[in-house]
């Protein structure tokens, strides 16, 4: 009897739901990420050294790395953007910007060749569209971005995300 009245009760309330009451609780769309076009602001950021860091594009490529400690594949792509941080053109800027805090000895265990500043707040991966990590940006004079690789990316787009 008891489920009777549950089952009526359930059919009621969507019998009687107001027409276009639905549209109220759709669920939002998905974020998009960051692409080619777009502008990117200059920012301040802390460096994992404790010293303030401008981060602005000349007239050479900037690369930012996004990635959390916290974050296997991000584990899996370090290596490869050190690999291609090693063996970029001069020239070419490269900052990794870490969107957690990382566990003691985080540096220790998951070398990093590249600067690394901490995202300054919690509004940033807004800013920079940041929809899943690793992410690969390529930002060209004036903020304006050239190319993003989102998600684990391998060597041969690495490079070309860090071509001069």
């Amino acid at each position: 009897m008891r489920k009777a009245l549950v089952a009526v009760a359930a059919v009621l309330a969507v019998w009687t739901w107001p027409p276009g009451a639905a549209a109220i609780h759709t669920p939002s769309p998905s974020p998009v990420p960051l692409a080619a076009g777009e502008m990117v602001p200059a920012f301040d950021a802390q460096g994992i050294d404790g010293a303030v860091r401008h981060v602005a594009y000349g007239k050479t490529p900037t690369i930012l790395l996004f990635f959390l400690s916290g974050c296997s594949h991000c584990h899996k792509q370090i290596p490869e953007w050190n690999r291609a941080y090693e063996r970029r053109t001069p020239g070419v800027n490269v900052v990794g910007v870490m969107l957690d805090q990382e566990p003691p000895g985080f540096f220790m265990a998951m070398p990093i060749s590249f600067p690394v500043v901490r995202a300054p707040n919690r509004q940033f991966s807004r800013t920079f569209k940041v929809t899943q990590v690793p992410m690969t940006v390529r930002v060209g004079a004036g903020g304006k971005v050239e190319d993003v690789g989102v998600g684990p990316q391998d060597a041969m787009r690495i490079g070309e995300l860090f071509r001069k």
